[in-house]
């Protein structure tokens, strides 16, 4: 990305190579959440806008609009499980650059065209958006301290919710934007730092020999290296992929359509509680899975994630119960029941399948595991908001919402029950057939 040196030998990246890991490891975990912070306001800030009144074919305009994104994002994953997967380190900062730019022009086409006929620009806003978090993740796995830098990044995804739906509200509220106007405007406001901490985190050098020794060496996968894996620990698989599609479509909900939600209760008004909200949930989710980097054993990592993601699912139930209850506030539910979520949500995108990976040294690349769960994810979430509109179409957000928590509580809980003692299991099977040999 330097134009006055290579990035393999950039000022930057020797400095980082000759640093102590700590300093590496902080510049690597700044740049990277910056980063996604600034990428992840150009898909959500529009989420803040109700597009009240609108409806086309019987449909709400802003379901139309949340379906044609999620339609181009899940569209992205399927393409993903490949382009990932493959995708060779010397690509992840070009790459990056273009899906950002046809992110954002597609929201200047969609500012431009009249409905509905803009709902086109939702799904090719939504696919780019899709490959960047595989490039993104491809600077920070394969670590000793990915669970670290893999929090990190992560929990922008928390941090950039309430952020850019704040932002957005802010450039309607005080700028006079129109809802059609305000995603364009909001992504030129975060263009110049977004471009500014993708060249950063282009400086970050590759793993060293002690990395791959620790954490197994990452590599693109082939199509029969793909298929040997799945093959390998399919039943596993799958539990975790129900979970984690229940979890990405309540996550989708929950971001989609938070502004309904607090409007309904009360705080339709007030952008500042997006941010109010969401940033507790950042902080406390990255010092509790941030702090799995001091568990060196993988095996015994990949269990203790296992159980955080159970107590995040149990107390999203125990959440909407105290509120149902009024025992508990709007705003106290609202971050108990997100921190559950992503107590959850971001263990699998920054340490459960880079664990998995290391347990069973398999030799890959954590991309193509996320991609195959995330395609699932995102096919979940157009079908619940679809199911919501003509299943459930007189129920309110709001308790369609809370119906979903305690799904996702229950379900969500069995299914990571499965999960643990499947590859417990298969551990201690691995473990037999070393110890014959």
């Amino acid at each position: 990305m330097s134009k006055d040196l290579p990035a393999d030998q950039s000022r930057i990246r020797k400095w980082l190579q000759e640093s102590h890991p700590l300093t590496l490891s902080l510049f690597a975990a700044i740049s990277a959440f910056c980063l996604y912070t600034c990428i992840y306001a150009l898909r959500k800030t529009f989420a803040v806008a109700t597009f009240e009144g609108l409806s086309y074919a019987g449909v709400d305009y802003k379901i139309w609009l949340v379906t044609f994104q999620v339609a181009g994002y899940a569209s992205s994953k399927f393409a993903g499980i490949k382009i990932i997967s493959e995708l060779r380190a010397a690509s992840r900062g070009m790459g990056i650059l273009i899906c950002v730019i046809i992110a954002s022009l597609s929201w200047l086409l969609f500012a431009l065209v009249p409905a509905p006929y803009n709902l086109l620009f939702l799904f090719t806003n939504g696919f780019p958006l899709g490959l960047v978090w595989g490039m993104v993740f491809g600077y920070l796995e394969g670590r000793r301290n990915t669970d670290f830098l893999g929090a990190s990044l992560a929990v922008s995804f928390i941090f950039s919710a309430g952020l850019c739906k704040s932002v957005g509200g802010f450039i309607m509220r005080d700028w006079h934007v129109s809802e059609t106007w305000m995603p364009f405007v909001g992504a030129l406001v975060f263009m110049v730092p977004l471009l500014f901490f993708l060249w950063l985190l282009n400086q970050v050098p590759p793993p060293t020999a002690a990395d791959e020794q620790h954490r197994t060496k990452r590599q693109p996968m082939p199509g029969p290296e793909r298929k040997a894996f799945i093959s390998r620990f399919f039943f596993g698989l799958v539990l975790i992929v129900l979970f984690y599609a229940m979890l990405t479509t309540f996550r989708e909900f929950r971001d989609n359509f938070s502004a309904d939600i607090w409007k309904s209760l009360g705080y339709g008004n007030s952008p500042e509680i997006f941010t109010a909200t969401e940033t507790p949930i950042s902080i406390a989710c990255l010092v509790m899975i941030g702090s799995m980097v001091m568990i060196r054993d993988n095996r015994t990592a990949l269990q203790v994630i296992h159980w955080l993601i159970l107590a995040g699912s149990i107390l999203v139930g125990v959440a909407t119960w105290l509120f149902q209850e009024q025992m508990i506030s709007a705003p106290v539910w609202m971050t108990l029941i997100g921190f559950g979520l992503y107590l959850g949500y971001i263990p699998f995108n920054s340490s459960f399948f880079d664990r998995l990976l290391a347990t069973f040294h398999v030799s890959g690349t954590v991309g193509f595991v996320m991609y195959v769960a995330d395609s699932v994810g995102y096919v979940g979430s157009v079908s619940v908001m679809f199911y919501k509109q003509f299943g459930h179409r007189n129920l309110s957000w709001l308790d369609f919402f809370s119906g979903g928590a305690y799904v996702l509580s229950i379900a969500g809980s069995l299914l990571v029950i499965g999960s643990m003692i499947y590859f417990s299991a298969r551990w201690k099977s691995q473990v037999r057939i070393s110890e014959a040999k």
